[in-house]
């Protein structure tokens, strides 16, 4: 097995009053070796051209010469072979996919979208680029990345979005031994008010330690009944009933994504708002079980998000392994500033380089 570990931030947060504590996060990336696939290798046709001159008539013997493009379609017939032999060939789709899913309900964003978000936590430099810069300046790199999107994928609009995580994991119990600290609604108000500045989306995301799903949804229904408010949930980060944040990876099963998704469905046909999107992240096995019981409705969509760091080959294997091979609606993929290029010959993926996976993410987060 490889394993990549993330860095361990911290962050300070606060909840109502000002109030003070640890955040400790350690996502790690563990990969089969066995999973690694080998792309065959793909075909550039030949580009020839050649001028066919008709003959010139023999007037001796009043010979009859066929019009050029009957001699056109001879010569072509002739060339044939040769072309076939460098004839492109056609890309398969993986097993499963394309995902048979319920038609979109209007204003739904995916797929006529593709979505590029930062991630973090306003409070924090250390959680993500979210936080890590002035909001200023963090705009300006948002409006970068969303222009190179376009520029890779001209065929597909981009829709800016901030990432932002409002229930964090921490390494102690905490009040009521959840291991999870809540935001106060301050953080997101901020992020929501960022978002109208720029025309963005938002995700609110969960890190719920101990706590459960039930738990945790249903005090952000304030937030989650905005059109322009959707949500993410971390698997890395919940531990049921034991273990501790950072110390291993945690896990949802089917039925969790299924509450999720079903308390989102009830808000979209409470307030008439178009389709919720749920990011679910993973990068290793056990991180998602029973995936095949996951449940699909128009009146939301999911992303299996590939969250891991490392390099490139690591990062698209992953990619393979658990998002690809367990297909459930649409995909994303994660890209670190730094963790991405932490070692010698490392490098940040280009949206080229992302392009190329298949099937093509449409949600891109920026750690």
């Amino acid at each position: 097995m490889i394993n990549i570990f993330k860095s361990i931030p911290r962050i300070f947060s606060f909840s109502g009053k000002t109030s003070w504590a640890w955040y400790l996060i350690l996502p790690a990336l563990v990969l089969n070796n066995g999973c690694q696939s080998k792309q065959k290798p793909v075909l550039t046709p030949a580009v020839a051209s050649e001028a066919i001159k008709a003959p010139v008539p023999d007037t001796t013997t009043k010979k009859v010469t066929p019009p050029p493009d009957t001699l056109a379609k001879a010569e072509a017939k002739k060339l044939a072979p040769d072309s076939l032999a460098t004839a492109k060939p056609v890309a398969k789709d993986p097993p499963g996919w394309p995902v048979k899913m319920p038609n979109a309900l209007p204003g739904a964003i995916l797929p006529e979208k593709r979505i590029v978000a930062f991630y973090g936590n306003p409070l924090s430099k250390r959680m993500g680029i979210l936080g890590e810069l002035e909001p200023e300046q963090m705009f300006a790199q948002l409006d970068k990345e969303v222009a190179a999107w376009e520029k890779a994928d001209p065929s597909t609009p981009v829709q800016p979005a901030f990432h932002v995580i409002v229930v964090t994991a921490q390494g102690e119990p905490g009040k009521g031994a959840k291991y999870r600290l809540r935001m106060s609604d301050h953080v997101a108000e901020k992020v929501i008010g960022w978002a109208e500045q720029k025309g963005a989306i938002v995700f609110l995301d969960l890190q719920i330690g101990r706590s459960t799903l039930q738990e945790e949804i249903p005090r952000l229904e304030p937030f989650l009944k905005l059109p322009n408010v959707h949500l993410g949930i971390d698997a890395e980060f919940a531990m049921n009933s034991t273990g501790v944040p950072g110390r291993r990876v945690g896990s949802y099963d089917a039925a969790d994504i299924n509450y999720a998704t079903s308390f989102l469905a009830s808000l979209v046909d409470k307030y008439q708002i178009p389709p919720k999107l749920l990011i679910v992240h993973r990068f290793t096995q056990r991180m998602i079980t029973n995936y095949k019981n996951i449940k699909l409705d128009p009146r939301y969509q999911i992303v299996m998000h590939m969250d891991g760091w490392g390099n490139q080959v690591l990062k698209k294997d992953t990619y393979r392994a658990y998002i690809q091979k367990e297909p459930v609606q649409y995909t994303g993929f994660k890209i670190f500033y730094k963790n991405d290029k932490r070692k010698p010959g490392w490098r940040i993926m280009t949206p080229e380089d992302v392009l190329k996976l298949n099937p093509k993410p449409l949600y891109i987060q920026y750690q």
